[in-house]
């Protein structure tokens, strides 16, 4: 997951202990990942970050998470006249950073753009080259 390659890539990069790492979690987390969190620490206590990385992979690096966000992704449709671009191309760009890590920059935007209704994808992808950046892509999406 995203969120713990760069956990464990600042831990690295500046030497920091496990304390520093897991004191800050408690703001990282947001809504249920913040109930889950607390309750963890309520059942076991402070644990290590190998600790922590462990139960943020159990809980949302399984099966039935990846199919609950590729699902969301795949119902999310755009649609000029209900939603606001920056906000849903946003959220459908972090479901598809962290299903595929992976993926170019391109691809995502293809994907994306696969998701806007009617004849939009086709009007944002002949205003588009592969070089495209999110925001290009979406203040087309606002323009169109």
């Amino acid at each position: 997951m995203e969120f713990i390659r760069g956990i464990d890539m600042m831990k690295e990069d500046f030497e920091l202990p496990d304390i520093l790492v897991t004191a800050r979690s408690k703001t990282l987390f947001t809504k249920s990942a913040h109930r889950w969190y607390i309750k963890l620490i309520q059942a076991h206590g402070h644990q290590s970050w190998t600790c922590w990385k462990t139960q943020i992979n159990n809980k949302w690096a399984n099966d039935s998470w990846s199919f609950k966000v590729e699902t969301e992704f795949e119902a999310s449709k755009f649609n000029a006249d209900k939603d606001k671009a920056l906000p849903w191309f946003c959220q459908q760009k972090d479901r598809l950073k962290a299903l595929y890590p992976e993926m170019s920059e391109f691809m995502i935007h293809r994907k994306i753009l696969r998701q806007c209704e009617g004849g939009l994808e086709h009007a944002v992808k002949s205003r588009t080259t592969e070089q495209s950046s999110a925001e290009d892509i979406i203040n087309i999406l606002e323009e169109v």
